[in-house]
């Protein structure tokens, strides 16, 4: 045995066991594997990682060396198998229990929650620890750890400093150690109440947004997309459409919320005034373009591009601003500035210009 490890006979019997089991021992990890990646994917729980592994013999050796009488067969070496779910929060931890008991069949008595057990510097080891099996796997059980990826990279760095090795740590970087750990902690529990405090919020939002209620609600990228709900610029794109038969493609808008918020808007309900004082300008410069050309499919986010563009005709933007709104929909280039001077040309012969 490598590494002077000394093993009495019923060790060795134990390891000649392993031996025997390991192509089936192969065979479970990868099963309870892909067994619960799907059930995770199924219930819509993303996780950081999902890891597995088959202890070595190494491993195995030297566990058995220092208490193998503890176990009569290799049947009752609960960690052969082992998978760990890292979580990004605190409360996915309990969720992926939740599912973990609907997959596997718990051994409670093995089973141990060291959430619970609150000493000062576990931080990294406050998984959450269940003994499972299949039901189809015999005897067999396996480990299942479940942690935030916090936790994790807590335990990684205490395990690569030797903090929890067999060298006495003097007291002092005990007690620093102890405080990181506290820090930690709170940071884990942050995010989690974070997250929460942002989904009740956005839950809000969407609320007031279907309730009509859109003075109340500020401008901003989870507001926009909730607004986008309610489609506020399908009737001008049908208008504009309409000009040449043409069919709607749907696109993402998203990218416009940087030009409004540019245009000084502050609220969904000055976004809803921005479409009511623009709509039939914008319709107009529409049908001065498309009429003259055969144009079948455009996109839904034509509604609101030539309603920017009346909005800087409107507003005295002249060719920096308009050039401004083609480099927001289309990405920055020379090619922009011969549309804004072309936009600018067309508007002459439009009433939608401010008097200079």
């Amino acid at each position: 045995m490598e590494n002077n490890i000394k093993l009495d006979p019923h060790g060795e019997a134990l390891l000649q066991q392993y031996r025997e089991l390991l192509p089936s021992l192969d065979k479970i990890a990868k099963n309870v594997y892909d067994l619960l990646r799907r059930a995770l994917r199924e219930q819509g729980i993303y996780v950081t990682s999902i890891e597995y592994r088959v202890k070595t013999e190494q491993s195995l050796a030297g566990k058995l060396e220092r208490k193998g009488t503890k176990y009569k067969t290799i049947y009752d070496i609960t960690d052969l198998v082992g998978l760990r779910v890292v979580t990004f929060y605190t409360d996915e931890v309990d969720k992926v229990a939740a599912i973990a008991k609907s997959v596997f069949d718990i051994d409670w008595q093995e089973s141990v929650d060291k959430r619970r057990l609150h000493q000062l510097d576990s931080f990294g080891y406050s998984s959450l620890h269940y003994i499972c099996r299949l039901n189809d796997c015999g005897g067999l059980r396996f480990e299942l750890q479940m942690r935030t990826a916090l936790q994790h990279v807590w335990s990684t760095i205490e395990h690569d400093t030797g903090y929890k090795g067999e060298v006495s740590i003097p007291k002092e970087y005990k007690r620093q150690f102890s405080r990181l750990a506290g820090m930690l902690e709170l940071v884990d529990d942050e995010f989690s109440r974070l997250r929460t405090v942002l989904t009740n919020y956005r839950r809000q939002i969407q609320t007031l947004v279907k309730s009509g209620q859109l003075n109340d609600v500020a401008l901003s990228g989870d507001s926009f997309r909730s607004y986008l709900e309610l489609n506020p610029f399908d009737r001008l794109n049908r208008r504009i459409a309409a000009v040449n038969q043409a069919e709607i493609y749907p696109v993402s808008v998203m990218n416009f919320l940087r030009l409004l918020k540019s245009f000084g808007l502050e609220t969904l309900g000055d976004v809803q005034q921005f479409i009511d004082e623009n709509s039939e300008d914008a319709y107009q410069l529409a049908l001065s373009q498309l009429a003259i050309t055969d144009l079948d499919i455009l996109s839904s986010g034509t509604a609101l591009q030539y309603l920017c563009l009346v909005y800087v005709l409107k507003h005295g933007g002249e060719l920096e601003g308009l050039k401004f709104v083609y480099d927001t929909i289309n990405g920055e280039s020379d090619a922009n500035i011969r549309l804004a001077e072309k936009m600018l040309e067309q508007s002459e012969t439009l009433r939608i210009r401010n008097p200079r």
